[in-house]
């Protein structure tokens, strides 16, 4: 069943009142974001927390300072997010990129033509849709919806998606219903992640879940 509009404002109303405001992308800076989104590929938040950490320490976390770092130094300062050396790789070439392409900064590129940003990131080395969109979000502050592994899990499990949609399949039934604002889009990816951490898990707990009343898997909610 395809999810309507008043199915994602529903679940929305519910999460909120359930969560609260998350406010995330913890970060002080565009391109800490962007380091954030790199770094998280394929490894949990809290090990990117700890290579953030370092690289906080090592006063690297700016263009310039990250792009002035041997290989070797990188990667012994991201070390606990995983895949340390094909990161590094992608960071480094992240910043050449930025130096060489658009010396006007990082925030000015980014303020651009959305669509035009997003397809330009896309053809830069590790960076995938979850990841442009991320930084386009989080980064930029631009109205582009985030699907990660949380929202085809939790949208499957609520009978909304059968679970073997594209990304931009996915991406599609947010953006098309609901209002293109950043705020709403942010606050709703947040929302969805502090779901599956905490009740939509591969072995879901369902009795507490605010969702329960309207999800078949949880044994409450109605046929889909």
């Amino acid at each position: 069943m395809t999810p309507t509009d008043d199915d994602l404002h529903d679940i929305f109303r519910r999460l909120l009142a359930r969560f609260g405001p998350l406010h995330w992308w913890p970060a002080q800076t565009p391109f800490e974001v962007v380091v954030g989104a790199i770094l998280t590929q394929n490894t949990a938040w809290r090990n990117v927390g700890y290579a953030i950490a370092n690289l906080h320490a090592a006063g690297a976390l700016a263009p310039g300072a990250l792009g002035g770092l041997t290989p070797e130094r990188l990667q012994r300062l991201i070390r606990p997010a995983g895949f340390f050396r094909q990161k590094t790789e992608r960071l480094q070439a992240f910043v050449r990129y930025l130096d060489e392409v658009h010396p006007e900064g990082l925030e000015t590129w980014l303020a651009g033509d959305r669509h035009a940003v997003r397809a330009e990131l896309l053809g830069l080395t590790g960076i995938g849709p979850e990841t442009a969109d991320s930084i386009l979000l989080y980064a930029g502050d631009r109205p582009t919806f985030v699907v990660d592994a949380y929202t085809r899990r939790l949208f499957t499990r609520l009978g909304l998606l059968r679970g073997s949609e594209s990304y931009e399949e996915i991406r599609a039934l947010f953006m098309t219903r609901l209002p293109a604002d950043t705020d709403l889009f942010n606050e709703y990816h947040a929302l969805i992640v502090e779901t599956c951490k905490s009740f939509c898990r591969k072995r879901p707990d369902c009795p507490p879940c605010p969702l329960q009343p309207r999800c078949p898997t949880g044994g409450t909610g109605p046929a889909r």
